[in-house]
């Protein structure tokens, strides 16, 4: 087999090219040989059982050239891939096949018509500014961290004002539908408390301010109904409370938690909420970044490139529903989303995807950043780890499938991406500059980055 590949033709120019393939006619032979066998199986001759017609009556039956242009309807994909392999051709689309020559007899010569992944061009990569959460945690943060503690063994108490967010209101909650009482929302000497949105939003905003003796009649939608009329609501304020919280001493500390003193409370909670908002800080740059890195490509993406990636995100959604017991349905329906505005959301997230894609392997190409043998030998144990493989053997295996060069590509990827880590302005939303430490992967995160299906390299193990 021969191949070549050259420029895409005056209607597909641009992001195609036109892989033209010859194929010898004994390349072509053991389809050809096959198609007659296959074709045995499936016919019923008088006298013969199936799988043992005599290729001579099959001919004779379905012509000499039935097997051939079945050959060649099997064929033309395998020695298509063997070409694509052969010249690393980067398509994203199937091909559009044309026989040019050997459509009857003879050796065959066909033109495979496929869209390739473009190359663009962007500018101001090395400029980004990206603004990210802050590691640090504020004494009022801990402050809050503590009162909530607290209120774990507080009290509650009467009081005389008017009820604020945080107390407890006793009521008595009758819900009417044209007079008739509705289920679930009639109770006695209730206790809700206030900003909690319990039941319905307009009961905090009826109840904030209020007072014992006030009677409160107001109209809102049953929660989680579909009713479109509304429910009447007659709510009697019975009485306030507010929830008195203990002081804040050692004692008590020593007493309700883990720790001794109040420093040592505060130090840990501070401790594990700046691990907590570090990570939280790290796992935002790389998203952010991507999502600048692909407004910066301008124009069109190819459509081809947006479809395969909707599926791909579509298919692994539905993977993990699956692995929790969830149809897509339900999660459309537990998420209130509605297949149209959840397929455009799809899109656009596909879209963005496929422009930072285009994006980071344009800054490879621009600032000559290169994935090494040694990183894809270390890539290619990553992939193997836990199976009896060699490297050489698992290189090997992914060069024959076409799948090296996925590889490359998603380690060149990821360079180009700590590359711009690393000289672009990451800020907290004070515009102080986050420590370049924080921002350095954990070796194990660099997994994620992945963009190749190590499955195939350990079926057989």
């Amino acid at each position: 087999m021969q191949a070549t590949v050259n420029p895409g033709t005056v209607d597909r120019p641009g992001d195609f090219v036109v892989i033209t393939v010859e194929v010898d006619e004994s390349e072509l032979a053991p389809a050809i040989e096959q198609a007659w066998k296959d074709l045995a199986r499936e016919v019923r001759l008088p006298g013969f059982r199936p799988g043992k017609a005599p290729r001579r009556l099959l001919e004779a039956q379905f012509g000499s050239g039935h097997a051939r242009a079945e050959a060649l309807r099997t064929a033309l994909p395998e020695f298509y891939a063997d070409a694509v392999i052969q010249h690393d051709v980067d398509v994203v689309a199937p091909p559009e096949f044309e026989i040019t020559e050997g459509q009857e007899d003879g050796a065959v010569t066909f033109a495979a018509t496929v869209e390739i992944r473009p190359e663009v061009q962007i500018s101001g990569y090395d400029e980004l500014r990206i603004e990210v959460p802050s590691p640090d945690v504020s004494d009022a943060e801990i402050d809050e961290q503590i009162d909530r503690i607290r209120s774990q063994y507080g009290e509650l108490s009467p009081v005389s004002r008017p009820a604020i967010d945080g107390d407890y209101v006793q009521v008595d909650i009758h819900g009417t539908r044209d007079g008739e009482p509705v289920d679930g929302l009639t109770a006695d000497d209730f206790k809700y408390l206030v900003g909690s949105g319990m039941v319905v939003p307009e009961f905090d905003t009826q109840l904030a301010g209020s007072s014992a003796g006030n009677v409160l009649v107001f109209e809102a939608q049953a929660p989680g109904a579909d009713e479109t009329d509304p429910i009447e609501f007659r709510l009697l304020v019975k009485g306030v409370e507010e929830r008195i919280l203990p002081d804040l001493t050692d004692d008590w500390v020593a007493e309700a938690t883990e720790f001794e003193t109040v420093a040592e409370l505060r130090a840990d909670l501070r401790e594990t909420g700046v691990q907590g908002r570090t990570e939280h800080t790290r796992s935002s740059v790389r998203p952010r970044i991507a999502s600048a890195l692909a407004s910066l490509v301008e124009g069109e993406v190819p459509q081809s490139m947006v479809s395969a990636e909707m599926q791909s995100r579509l298919q692994s959604l539905a993977f993990q529903l699956e692995g929790r017991g969830i149809g897509l349905e339900d999660y459309l329906r537990f998420t209130g989303n509605d297949p149209e505005s959840f397929s455009a959301e799809l899109r656009a997230a596909a879209e963005e995807a496929v422009r930072t894609d285009l994006a980071l392997r344009a800054i490879a190409l621009n600032e000559g950043l290169e994935a090494s043998e040694e990183l894809i030998d270390q890539e290619i144990e990553v992939l193997i780890s836990g199976s009896d493989r060699s490297v050489e053997d698992a290189r090997d295996q992914l060069r024959s499938e076409g799948q090296l060069s996925a590889v490359r590509s998603a380690l060149l990827k990821r360079t180009a991406m700590e590359w711009l880590v690393e000289r672009s302005v990451i800020v907290d939303p004070d515009g102080v500059p986050i420590d370049p430490e924080l921002l350095v992967l954990p070796e194990h995160d660099h997994d994620e980055d992945h963009d190749h299906d190590d499955d195939d390299l350990n079926e057989n193990d």
